[in-house]
């Protein structure tokens, strides 16, 4: 791609040289911050001396996050446990090679151990000494509709791990704390599934060709105009893949010559689709603005390696809430920045959207913002929809552009009919367009479910991380062991949860990661809350120095309290 389409497409300017940069602030640490309280220094604990510069005009109401540092002895009993759990994988690895120990995992057979070797062993000492050991805290199959409730196949395993059985009975009723059920449209009753009962009576399951060819239908051109008049943009385009959205569509805007900045704790697709571009890539730290904000300036100034030349695009790539920590990028510093040094602006709202704002119309609307300042606003139809794919809103000279450029359009067979008008139905819904009040109940339910579980585990003791406005609430485990602990003490107590731990987070930040849903009722949450505060005694996983911490009695409920 040229630089001169480059900037016709987005409707930016040449990077150029600017003498009006601003001067970091004085170096400071705070733990919980408001932006109202604390409008000059920030540190994201578990990093070194990581400041941001805030400039509190920009945020129209308080902006507060939280991560607490990790105590200093949880983080030496982590260390020890990786540690041991180590050595003995060595000395496993040890009996499997003389045959004294059963081995299951792949080898390379005697008669090929000359050739270039397919599989390389060290590679998968993690998977088979470490992941074995708690594999039976993930891929659990589900039989029902994954909603507020769900029902799970029971399975053993005979052989620690490596393979599963079914037992043949159900496990009925599991509160689900998981999954990304923001605005609770995962469901196979009311509007959206008999609209979406009725599509596939019309156009079929299957469309069988892709956009660009014969599988245009008349509802993917409804959905695109909905999406675009939803995000507030000129136009939009819908893919049929969520993480290709993000993969397929940065090498179309990006190329040699172009510099991209990531955040560093961004997705994989995001990732992918910057490496696939061919793009100079920089990585700033999480949120911060001050080590953002000096990647611009030294890119300005000395332009491309070796030539010096200016870069032909500069693109910042963010994301609206991130799904690990929790946290809610600080957009107006980021639009601030953007329109300070000429670059341009990628927003993946694959979480946000729909789960923020008053709206339910993501990040943007959460800080009231207008759409036109993010130059590629991208998002997903997975997690508040209840469907499947993407898309990708912004000026319609983009859109057009994508639309014969990127290789997700191009080749891929269109979205399902049925995933298309279950978007199209729920959409409405949240935009009112329905004649109800359900979509803004929903969202107003989802914020009120969201600041009541976040403050009862917060008041428990226990360390968790983000904003306190983000559905998606990491509750810290830290050490190995408690990983699957904690996963299986929750199922005993009929609670599904997701367990997250190294190399998805750093090795001594393992957490639990609890997904807040519309669809949860405040007797769901409190019997959720009353079984993680019980595990949490079990396992000990108060860890919190900000609250005295009093005997445990167990938890309780404000109903109680108020008839005591």
């Amino acid at each position: 791609m040229t630089e001169s389409s480059a900037n016709k497409l987005l409707n930016g300017d040449a990077c150029h040289r600017t003498s009006n940069g601003r001067k970091p602030s004085k170096k400071g640490l705070v733990k919980n911050h408001c932006l109202f309280q604390q409008p000059h220094k920030y540190r994201r604990p578990g990093e070194k001396n990581q400041y941001v510069t805030h400039n509190p005009k920009l945020y129209k109401k308080p902006f507060v996050e939280s991560f607490e540092e990790t105590p200093l002895l949880v983080a030496v009993l982590t260390y020890m446990g990786y540690g041991i759990l180590t050595i003995f994988g060595y000395l496993r690895d040890f009996l499997r090679h003389w045959n004294i120990e059963k081995c299951h995992v792949a080898r390379e057979r005697e008669e090929q151990k000359d050739f270039v070797p397919l599989y390389q062993d060290f590679e998968n000492f993690y998977t088979r000494n470490l992941y074995m050991r708690i594999r039976d805290n993930w891929n659990r199959p589900i039989c029902s509709v994954p909603g507020a409730k769900m029902d799970l196949v029971e399975r053993v395993s005979p052989d620690y791990n490596w393979t599963f059985e079914h037992t043949g009975k159900v496990v009925k009723d599991v509160i689900n704390m998981g999954s990304y059920n923001y605005l609770g449209f995962a469901e196979n009753s009311g509007a959206c599934a008999d609209a979406a009962i009725e599509a596939t009576q019309k156009y079929g399951a299957g469309v069988g060709s892709t956009r660009c060819e014969i599988g245009n239908l008349d509802i993917h051109e409804e959905l695109e105009q909905l999406v675009a008049r939803f995000l507030g943009v000129e136009s939009s385009m819908a893919f049929g893949m969520g993480f290709a959205t993000n993969s397929m569509n940065i090498p179309a805007l990006t190329g040699k010559g172009c510099l991209i900045l990531s955040d560093e704790l961004n997705h994989a697709s995001l990732v992918l689709g910057a490496r696939l571009s061919g793009s100079t890539i920089r990585v700033f730290k999480h949120n911060n603005m001050q080590s953002l904000e000096k990647l611009l300036r030294d890119a300005i100034i000395h332009g491309q390696p070796r030539t010096h030349r200016p870069w032909k695009k500069i693109l910042i790539v963010v994301e609206g809430i991130y799904s690990m920590e929790g946290s809610i990028v600080r957009l107006p510093e980021v639009i601030a920045l953007k329109k300070r040094y000429k670059a341009y602006l990628y927003l993946d709202e694959a979480h946000s959207i729909g789960a923020l704002g008053p709206n339910g119309r993501g990040v943007v609307d959460y800080f009231g913002l207008d759409p036109k300042d993010v130059d590629i606003m991208m998002g997903t139809f997975t997690k508040s929809f209840g469907a499947a794919g993407g898309y990708i809103g912004g000026k319609k000279e983009l859109i057009d552009y994508l639309r014969h450029h990127s290789h997700s359009a191009l080749y891929a067979t269109s979205m399902s009919s049925p995933v298309a008008q279950q978007i199209i139905t729920s959409m409405k819904i949240i935009m009112g367009e329905d004649g109800t009040t359900l979509g803004a109940d929903r969202v107003r339910q989802l914020s009120e479910n969201t600041t009541y579980f976040r403050r009862k585990l917060h008041d428990m003791g226990f360390i968790i991380y983000g904003n306190d406005d983000s559905p998606v609430v990491p509750m810290m485990l830290y050490m190995p062991a408690k990983i699957g602990a904690f996963g299986r003490e929750m199922l005993k107590r009929n609670i599904g949860t997701v367990v997250v731990g190294f190399p998805a987070t750093p090795i001594i930040e393992s957490r639990a990661r609890f997904c807040i849903s519309a669809a949860h009722t405040r007797e769901m949450l409190d019997t959720a809350l009353e079984a993680i505060s019980n595990v949490g005694d079990l396992l000990q996983l108060k860890y919190s120095r900000r609250v005295q911490q009093l005997p445990s009695l167990g938890w309780i409920s404000e109903e109680s309290l108020l008839q005591n």
